[in-house]
């Protein structure tokens, strides 16, 4: 069964950026994004680049290996249209952010 498991404070993500949690196991790259946050995979689908570390332009990180692209509200590639890496819901409660797992 899912369940929300506390992921960061957010004052940890600045807006503009993001980090990798580790959260049941899962390495999870988490972004903050115009006061919303959103949680997806952490590792690219190319060559396995660490998201968390990319560089993030409005929704849209790059990976910082090889520059897939990725948006970060849907985990869809800009890069290749079959693509798509897990999203998970997100939830802010008090000052801490918790991601569905």
């Amino acid at each position: 069964m899912a369940q929300f498991v506390k992921a960061a404070a957010l004052s940890e993500i600045p807006s503009g950026q993001g980090t990798t949690v580790e959260i049941d196991g899962r390495m999870i790259a988490l972004f903050s994004v115009e006061g919303s946050f959103y949680a997806m995979d952490n590792t690219c689908l190319h060559r396995g680049g660490p998201l968390g570390e990319g560089y993030l332009e409005a929704k849209i990180v790059t990976c910082p290996w090889h520059g897939w692209r990725f948006d970060v509200t849907t985990g869809a590639s800009e890069v290749n249209p079959e693509a798509h890496l897990a999203t998970y819901p997100v939830k802010i409660e008090g000052q801490d952010i918790y991601v569905e797992i």
